[in-house]
């Protein structure tokens, strides 16, 4: 029988895991059995996500750091180490958006900050985790950059994410050539439309129709999705899936619906 058995005792950091996705994928890797280092710029809600893992079971850390910010991104990576003496994975999710405007509309400063955390966060969480699964040894390391669909497409008015994005996604494919034959697989997950946070106070209403537009099959995506994904991207099952750029996204990115009326409406009744 299949099963996830493989991750158990797996020691894995998870950055921007205090809310969303990022909470989703440690939430995951908790309840079967990894050993999570969460890591945030919000203490309360990573400290709030910590003490919810362990509520399922799951063994935890709490590490705050800014993923832009090599030595905190060195201090992050030690921690793992020191406190585990090992490191089998690690999931750059921390990110931001930002302000939809064309290009030529975007300040340096909004630029430099999106880059910084977006491109460069990515750029130091694979560095220095690497090397921390270099020396760990890991019989089956694990790299996950958590992209968007804007890593895949373009899309207007959002020049910045897109560019860090697609960045994210170049880095992962390059890596993933680096360092297979280390036993260490790289892959990028490429969310689409989620239901997180980010929605705030909009009203079931408002939601559904943003869903109707973006997702092919009527709803937002629910943060678990990924987080099941990324649980079986670190199982010892995913271990010939290197370089993979992976859709989440209900289609949405395979193309254009063109509307047509079924000759045969009957076959649902």
């Amino acid at each position: 029988m299949t099963n996830f058995l493989s991750v158990k005792d797996k020691v894995v950091i998870v950055t921007g895991a205090a809310d969303g996705l990022g909470q989703a994928i440690a939430k995951c890797y908790g309840e079967n059995g990894m050993k999570v280092i969460v890591s945030d710029i919000n203490v309360e809600k990573g400290t709030q996500t910590e003490l919810e893992i362990k509520e399922l079971g799951g063994e935890v850390r709490f590490f705050p750091a800014d993923v832009s910010d090599e030595a905190q991104v060195k201090k992050l990576i030690n921690f793992a180490m020191d406190t585990y003496g090992r490191l089998d994975g690690i999931v750059n999710n921390a990110g931001i958006s930002a302000d939809n405007r064309p290009m030529h509309e975007y300040s340096l400063a909004e630029y430099e900050r999106l880059m910084s955390i977006n491109l460069k966060g990515v750029f130091l969480g694979m560095k220095y985790g690497i090397e921390a699964i270099l020396k760990s040894k890991s019989p089956s390391g694990f790299v996950l950059n958590i992209a968007s669909m804007a890593g895949i497409e373009g899309n207007s008015a959002m020049g910045a994410y897109v560019g860090s994005k697609h960045g994210a996604v170049g880095f992962t494919k390059t890596a993933a050539l680096d360092y297979a034959k280390y036993n260490i697989t790289v892959n990028a997950i490429c969310p689409g439309t989620f239901r997180t946070s980010i929605w705030g106070d909009a009203s079931e209403e408002v939601i559904q129709q943003y869903a109707n537009v973006f997702s092919p099959n009527g709803r937002l995506g629910d943060s678990k999705e990924v987080g099941y994904l990324a649980l079986f991207l670190a199982s010892d099952l995913a271990r010939y899936i290197n370089g993979a750029v992976i859709p989440i996204d209900a289609g949405s990115g395979a193309g254009k619906i063109t509307p047509v009326t079924w000759e045969h409406p009957e076959i649902l009744e």
